[in-house]
């Protein structure tokens, strides 16, 4: 079994064991006498230009439907896009070489593309992207647990677990009663405190009883539990267009798009939109701008569409969210203040009608761009409260070499946030950073304003107890839309 080695270059997190099994169809009959020995190799970019070789499956004598026993098990991160390429050949000789055997066909996807699917089928295509009938490939993920967690369940059953009972002291100096040591299996039972320096003691029987009345293993969910159940990743944009951003043909302006086609927010919105797209089935991404004036009226506007069509705020895939962004920029007029309360109330509408679905089919993540300190703060904290207690997570990128320091407020790490009313939020859902951290790479930027979501998601649905939408052998149901 192929295995994963190094983590990927630049992860921030753990990573998750994914398992990939792969079959074929109807594959290409390039033998004269028999019929084709297949095998396939899998490649790995982890760097955006060079491609290196993963591992093998075994090769299969004479069929044109394999279904490889050999496996690839894959260290899986989120916040990256981690491209595969899949290459089947017909085996004709001895050589580990692949080069002097006939070429099958391939599938380029990435791995966030298949564990969003649980199950993938692809037509092959020949080195010219070509289908030509070269058949159809199979790609089936599962999640492998993590060693971490495998271990702690073994220790769980298997190993005494120390459990201590202390009298509470106002001044901290807590005095211990008794401990006792058991196993989850005998969980549900009475147990004496034993205080180690009184057992001793003649005529000591313990220091009180524990009565266990009722113990229960609940499973916990992860967040490829959910992604491969039918979780849907709804992607909505927002974009700062006040005043403080400079005029727009001006080469100062942080909305000045230079000759190689890039500004700092088209660089967030590639950076973090290449990834979330994986997990939203049709790729259509509503974008909203604020803080401008727009025509015909000319009235500021705190959410308007930057297609300007209000009945369908929807981009195609992040390309058509760029073309959007390009054509609208130079139909407006940056003005101001800048308000965030009105798209995230607008964004929290659609998470709390999925929230009374009472399913965890649908979770929202919105990534708002800005260059400046935020005017309606009272309100914005509020907003932000009220979604904490939604299937919702904010993004926020700052852009420019503006003050953050509120940013950073409501990225509520430390302690939760408050709203002016004193409304404590159930959760941290707002992940700040400033892009000028990550000038130059897209890639560490991606990976530090999403290390914190599959937490974020998994977290909020086993809070509700609810399960993902299906299990590992339920029918993938239709795909879901995102704001209508």
């Amino acid at each position: 079994m192929a295995t994963g080695g190094a983590p990927m270059p630049g992860a921030t997190q753990m990573a998750t064991k994914v398992e990939l099994t792969i079959s074929c169809e109807n594959l290409m009959d390039m033998d004269v006498f028999s019929k084709s020995d297949p095998l396939c190799a899998l490649y790995i970019n982890s760097t955006g230009s060079h491609w290196y070789e993963f591992g093998r499956t075994e090769m299969i004598l004479n069929c044109l439907n394999p279904k490889f026993a050999k496996k690839f098990v894959l260290d899986y991160y989120f916040e990256m896009v981690q491209r595969l390429r899949f290459c089947v050949y017909d085996i004709d000789n001895d050589t580990y070489d692949l080069s002097d055997d006939d070429f099958l066909g391939e599938l380029e996807c990435t791995l966030g593309q298949i564990v969003s699917n649980r199950q993938m089928t692809r037509p092959l295509r020949l080195k010219n992207n070509r289908p030509a009938g070269c058949g159809t490939i199979t790609i089936t993920a599962e999640e492998i647990t993590d060693n971490r967690v495998a271990h702690f369940e073994v220790a769980a059953r298997r190993l005494d677990k120390k459990v201590e009972c202390y009298d509470h002291r106002y001044n901290g100096s807590h005095a211990l009663i008794g401990t006792f040591k058991t196993t989850l299996a005998e969980m549900q039972a009475e147990f004496e405190w034993i205080h180690p320096r009184k057992q001793t003691k003649k005529n000591y029987k313990n220091s009180g009883v524990l009565c266990v009345k009722r113990c229960q293993v609940q499973k916990e969910y992860t967040f490829l539990d959910y992604i491969m159940g039918g979780c849907q990743i709804n992607f909505t944009i927002a974009i700062d267009f006040t005043g403080s951003n400079g005029d727009p043909k001006s080469p100062q302006s942080l909305h000045y798009i230079n000759p190689e086609g890039y500004n700092e927010y088209l660089t967030a919105i590639w950076a973090v939109g290449n990834v979330i797209q994986d997990y939203d089935s049709n790729k259509m991404f509503p974008v909203f701008g604020f803080g401008a004036q727009v025509p015909p009226n000319w009235q500021v506007s705190h959410e308007f569409p930057i297609n300007f069509n209000p009945s369908n705020p929807f981009c195609p895939g992040i390309e058509g969210v760029v073309d959007a962004y390009q054509k609208c920029l130079p139909q407006l007029k940056l003005w101001g203040p800048t308000n965030f309360s009105p798209i995230i109330k607008h964004v929290s509408c659609f998470a709390r009608q999925a929230l009374y679905q009472n399913m965890a089919s649908q979770y929202y993540v919105l990534l708002i761009i800005t260059d400046g300190v935020i005017t309606d703060m009272d309100q914005t904290r509020a907003a932000i409260v009220e979604a904490s207690r939604l299937p919702m997570s904010i993004i926020i990128v700052g852009v420019g070499g503006a003050d953050f320091s509120a940013m950073e407020f409501l990225d509520s790490d430390d302690k939760l946030l408050r709203s002016p009313f004193g409304d404590v939020a159930a959760r941290d859902i707002v992940q700040f950073v400033p892009f000028r951290e990550f000038q130059g790479s897209s890639v560490a930027l991606a990976q530090s304003v999403l290390a914190e979501l599959p937490d974020q998601v998994a977290s909020f649905f086993n809070s509700y107890k609810l399960k993902p939408p299906r299990g590992p052998d339920d029918a993938r149901p239709p795909e879901y839309s995102t704001l209508t």
